[in-house]
This record gives C-alpha cells, structure tokens and sequence, in this order.
C-alpha cells in the first residue's frame, strides 16, 4: 500500500515531465543539426579515452530485480569498455549501486546515498552542474545515464542514454522540417539552452528511475503476500490434518482400552 500509494505520486509528476523533456530533446537535437559546434562545448566531440557512467539504483532492497537489473547492465557496459582500453570512471547515485561497484573495486568519483526519500529538482540540477563541469574540463570525454524506465507500473525496462555530449539529430523524413532564425544569436541561446537541457534529462531519470522503483516494489510486495497467504492457506491445512490424526489415534487408544477391559 505504501508503494503503491508512492508510485501515483511518481507517475504524476513523470507524466507532467515527459512532454516538456521530449520537446526540449528533440528541439535542441534539431537546432544543434542546425548550428556550427564550436559554438557551444558541450556539442563538441573528441577522441575518446575516459567516459563516465553515472548510475541510478535503489537505496532499499525488496523490490525484486529491480537493482540487480540495472548493476548487471552497468556492469557489461563497463566490463565491455575497459577491455577495449577506455578509462571509466562511475558516478553512483542509491546505496544499492554503490555498495555492489565499490566492494569491487570501481572507481567512483561522485556518490549520493538517500536521496529519492525526499527527490528533489535541486539534486538533479546538482548532479548535472558535477557532470557538466567535468565534461568541460577535460575529465570526462563522454557521459551515459543507466537507469530504469517504466513502461508501465508493473514492467521496467534499462535503458542508457547518452548525456554528454549532446547528439545532434536532423529531423525525421515525417516530420516538419524548419529553418530557425536565432534572436538573439545562436551561441547566446545555446548556452542558456544546453545547461537547461542536462537539468532536464538528469531529472527526468531521476523520475524514471524512481517510478520504476517504487512500480517494483508493490509488485514484489504483492507477490510476497500473496505467496505469504499460500503458505498459511497449507500450514494450515497441515495443521488440521495433524490435530484431526491425533485426535483420532486417541479415540482408537480409548476405544481399545474399554474393549480390553470388558
């Protein structure tokens, strides 16, 4: 009941985000198809050496595969990096995360422990501003989210998007295509629009990931009580079977003791 009263809440605010996210993304992808990169750093590309894997688990366990679906996927990308000789580095965001790469010897430049018990706008924009300043200064080359995405309340999905640096993306052939006139100049914009976007896409997996979490958890729990109340159905079962047998085997002893005394 808790959970579930907990992912409404979730899903409120993931459904208001979701078209104001997906209309930022692609806005951005397009104008950024538009424009010379150089214009603004965070489109620029370079020679990969080190990428950042920021991931998003739980802080709390009983709530299925929910984590271990996530640390598995974490863990192939990186594994798969490493042997092609790349740096990583991992910024870790849920205790569950955290727990299972440091005990394996990872290494972690940031960690947030306990922050989807009170999530809030401000730990999305401050985990964007670390990972911005590092893409910007040479640190990290590129940045990927892993996280869950909630199809529904009942199914997840783990999804890895990159973050940094931005993807340009021309229009689709079904879509509209637009020629964008820049008031004022497409530098000025892109620098007040690329940070908003790392804030908006850092949020909306924050959402996601809690959604999925907490879509999770009442499923886990729903089938813990139910397999609970199964299992009290046959012990129960058991128990009358028992009771009736002795019941019956002190009859018969009675029984058998009145015969033997006539």
């Amino acid at each position: 009941m808790v959970a579930a009263a907990k992912l409404r809440r979730a899903q409120e605010q993931i459904a208001r985000l979701r078209p104001y996210a997906d209309g930022l993304a692609n806005m951005l992808a397009h104008v950024a198809a538009k424009v010379d990169h150089r214009l603004n750093p965070y489109l620029q590309e370079r020679e990969v050496q080190t990428i950042c894997f920021t991931i998003l688990t739980a802080d709390r366990g009983l709530c299925g595969s929910f984590n271990a679906n996530i640390i598995r996927r974490a863990k192939n990308e990186i594994d798969a990096q490493l042997e092609a000789g790349k740096q990583v580095k991992l910024v870790t965001i849920g205790k569950k995360g955290y727990e299972f790469f440091n005990r394996r010897g990872y290494e972690i430049d940031f960690k947030e422990i306990g922050l989807f018990n009170n999530l809030q706008f401000s730990h999305a924009t401050s985990l964007a501003s670390f990972l911005g300043q590092r893409f910007l200064d040479g640190s990290y080359d590129q940045v990927y989210l892993i996280h869950a995405e909630a199809l529904s309340p009942v199914k997840q999905n783990i999804v890895m998007h990159q973050l940094l640096p931005i993807i340009a993306q021309e229009p689709d052939e079904g879509e509209r295509h637009y020629e964008y006139e820049f008031e004022p100049a497409p530098d000025v914009l892109l620098n007040e629009l690329c940070p908003k976007s790392l804030n908006i896409k850092t949020w909306r997996a924050m959402l996601e990931s809690y959604f999925a979490e907490q879509g999770a958890r009442m499923v886990a729990m729903e089938t813990a009580t139910d397999n609970a109340q199964e299992m009290i159905y046959h012990l129960t079962l058991y128990y009358n079977k028992v009771r009736q047998a002795t019941i019956t085997k002190e009859l018969i002893e009675i029984v058998s003791g009145a015969e033997a005394l006539k």
